[in-house]
C-alpha cells in the first residue's frame, strides 16, 4: 500500500518502511565474527613469535611443545578457517579473492625461501584460503544443492574422518584406514596432506581436513547473511578486535618481518 500527500507527493506505508528496513539489514556485518577473527589472528602472532624463540634464538618455553598447546593452537586456526568459510557467502567473487590470496601465499613462499631457508612456507594458510575460495567460488551455486544444516553437517563429519591425513591414516572413533605409503612418496601431493618423510614447511595447512572446515563455515554463512543467528553475532563489543579481524591479511603478512626485526635488535643476531 502506498499513500499519497495532499502535494501529490509518495509516501510509503509502515509495511513497506519495514520491507526496506529488512532489505538494509540483510547482508549487515556480524562484529562478533570480526571479533574472533580479530582475536584468532593475534593468538597466530604470538604463536609465530613463540616458533622464533624457540627455534631460531635457543629461549626455552616450556609449553610450546605440550600436546595441550597444539590443540590450542589449531581450535584457534581452526576458527579462522571456518570464518572464512562464512565471509564467502558475502563476497561477489570468491574465485578473484581466492586466486589474490593464493599469490600472497606464493609471495610469502619465496620470501621464506630466502629469509628461512630451512623452513619455507611451502603451503600455509594463505594457500589453503586461497585454493579454498577458488573452489567455492567454481562451483558456485551448486553448492546450495545440500541444505544448509546438512551441509554444516556432513563437512564436520568429513573433516573428523580425515583429521589425521598427515599421520598417515583416515578413521573416527574406533574406525582407522591406512593410507596408501605411495602417495606420501610422490612428494607433490603435500597441498592434499600427504607429506613423505624429509618434508619441511614453516607454516602448513594442507586442504585435507581443513578444506572441509572451510565449507563447513560456508554453510553456515547462510544463516549468518539470512539474520537467521542470535543478535550478539551482529554487534560489536571489542573495537580492538574486530578491527584486527577486518585487517586480517595484512596481519599475517607484516607480523613475521616486524617479528624477526624486533627480535633481532634484541638478541642481536
Amino acid at each position: 500500500m502506498v499513500e499519497w500527500t495532499q502535494r501529490g507527493g509518495e509516501r510509503r506505508s509502515p509495511a513497506i518502511k519495514d520491507v526496506i528496513f529488512l532489505n538494509r539489514n540483510q547482508n549487515r556485518r556480524a562484529g562478533f565474527l570480526d571479533e574472533v577473527r580479530g582475536f584468532a589472528i593475534l593468538c597466530m602472532v604470538v604463536y609465530h613469535v613463540l616458533f622464533d624463540l624457540k627455534n631460531f634464538y635457543g629461549v626455552n618455553v616450556p609449553v610450546f611443545f605440550d600436546g595441550w598447546f597444539y590443540i590450542v593452537r589449531d581450535v584457534f586456526a581452526g576458527s579462522f578457517i571456518f570464518i572464512s568459510g562464512i565471509v564467502c557467502r558475502y563476497s561477489r567473487d570468491n574465485t578473484k579473492r581466492g586466486a589474490q590470496c593464493f599469490l600472497l601465499g606464493m609471495a610469502v613462499t619465496f620470501a621464506t625461501a630466502f629469509a628461512a631457508p630451512e623452513t619455507p612456507v611451502l603451503f600455509g594458510i594463505l594457500h589453503l584460503l586461497g585454493i579454498c575460495m577458488i573452489l567455492y567460488g567454481l562451483v558456485g551455486s551448486l553448492w546450495d544443492i545440500l541444505p544448509a544444516f546438512a551441509g554444516i553437517i556432513l563437512n564436520v563429519f568429513l573433516f573428523a574422518l580425515t583429521r589425521n591425513v598427515y599421520g598417515g591414516y583416515i578413521g573416527i572413533g574406533g574406525f582407522s584406514l591406512a593410507l596408501p605409503e605411495a602417495a606420501y612418496n610422490a612428494r607433490l601431493l603435500f597441498p592434499l596432506g600427504f607429506a613423505g618423510d624429509g618434508f619441511v614447511s614453516g607454516d602448513y595447512f594442507p586442504l585435507l581436513p581443513w578444506f572441509f572446515l572451510f565449507i563447513a563455515g560456508s554453510y553456515f554463512g547462510v544463516y549468518v547473511k539470512d539474520n537467521r543467528c542470535p543478535a550478539f553475532f551482529y554487534e560489536t563489543r571489542v573495537r580492538f578486535f574486530a578491527a584486527a579481524g577486518r585487517h586480517t591479511i595484512w596481519i599475517y603478512l607484516l607480523h613475521q618481518p616486524l617479528a624477526a626485526a624486533v627480535l633481532y635488535l634484541i638478541f642481536k643476531k
